[in-house]
C-alpha cells in the first residue's frame, strides 16, 4: 500500500531521484523516508514537504505508514 508521500510523489509526475537530486540526498535515502523505515531531519521534511506540496509535519506522524 502507498504512503500518502508517495502517492503525492506519483501525483506529481517526480521520480524519487528527481526528488532526491533538489534536496540533495541520495535516491535510497529518499525510498527509505517515502516508505517510513527513515524519518527525516526536520529541515530536509521541509524541503521534501515543500516539493510536493503537503504538511511537513506528515513525516513524523505515525499515520504516514497507513
Amino acid at each position: 500500500m502507498p504512503t500518502i508521500v508517495e502517492m503525492r510523489r506519483k501525483e506529481l509526475g517526480l521520480s524519487q531521484d528527481e526528488i532526491a537530486k533538489k534536496i540533495p540526498i541520495s535516491r535510497q535515502y529518499y525510498n527509505a523516508i517515502e516508505n517510513g523505515k527513515r524519518t527525516p531531519s526536520v529541515d530536509i521534511a521541509k524541503i521534501i514537504a515543500g516539493i510536493l506540496g503537503i504538511d511537513w509535519t506528515i513525516f513524523f506522524e505515525s499515520q504516514v505508514n497507513k
